[in-house]
């Protein structure tokens, strides 16, 4: 993958991460409210920092360390300058993936005549949080991908994936119940080239193949609904 990576993905989780309390009030109203709920919002941001620790050590410049070592990041109400850092750091941020993705969409652009129409269509539908149901391997060129898109942002039923004339796939065998995140897609010689970014497990595929066929299995609620109201 070139474009939505794991470090990109996992950037974004930092970005997400660095959100100061917009005032002194909310602060400690926030601090309150989870003390009458019987826990220690310090402490739990804490944990959550520690479970960052490795990201933010990565992706944040090393003015931010001290803050992170301490602990402070998280546990006190933001000083001038560190809300300056963040402040500085989210507007580069900002701008790096607003280019990224304008220069995803110029690629896109400039291929999607030459790529199989199908192919087009599930990039431009979009198949963000769908879910792994099976993964087939009918034959040494065929590999079957069915979806559960139900809680997706298109198609919102099961959906089979079938990649014809396949050269090259690295999908894990036993996949089930990964989440599609993000893709990105290429055109080769003879057909087009498939980058996937999964979660649980965290994972980057390709699939390489000619062709693709897209058949929607269960007709979403609405449709059935229609259907159901023209027999009437």
């Amino acid at each position: 993958m070139k474009y939505f990576t794991k470090d990109w993905y996992d950037e974004m989780q930092v970005s997400g991460f660095l959100v100061l309390p917009e005032s002194e009030e909310d602060w400690e109203e926030e601090l309150e409210y989870y003390s009458k709920e019987g826990k220690d919002l310090r402490e739990l941001n804490l944990r959550n920092l520690d479970d960052m620790r490795e990201s933010l050590l990565r992706f944040l410049p090393e003015s931010f360390y001290p803050y992170i070592h301490d602990g402070t990041l998280v546990t006190e109400y933001p000083t001038p300058e560190l809300r300056m850092l963040v402040n500085r750091w989210e507007r580069d941020y900002q701008r790096r993936m607003e280019e990224l993705s304008d220069q995803y969409e110029l690629h896109l652009d400039s291929i999607k005549a030459e790529l199989p129409p199908a192919a087009v269509e599930f990039v431009e539908n979009g198949l963000h949080d769908a879910v792994v149901v099976s993964i087939e391997r009918p034959s040494e060129d065929q590999l079957v991908l069915r979806l559960d898109c139900s809680g997706g942002f298109h198609y919102f039923t099961d959906v089979r994936f079938t990649f014809e004339g396949v050269t090259y796939s690295d999908i894990p065998a036993d996949f089930k119940g990964a989440w599609w995140l993000y893709d990105e897609i290429y055109k080769t010689a003879d057909g087009f080239e498939l980058h996937t970014l999964f979660d649980s497990p965290m994972t980057e595929t390709v699939i390489r193949a000619r062709d693709v066929k897209v058949e929607q299995l269960k007709l979403p609620l609405l449709r059935r609904f229609q259907k159901w109201v023209r027999r009437r």
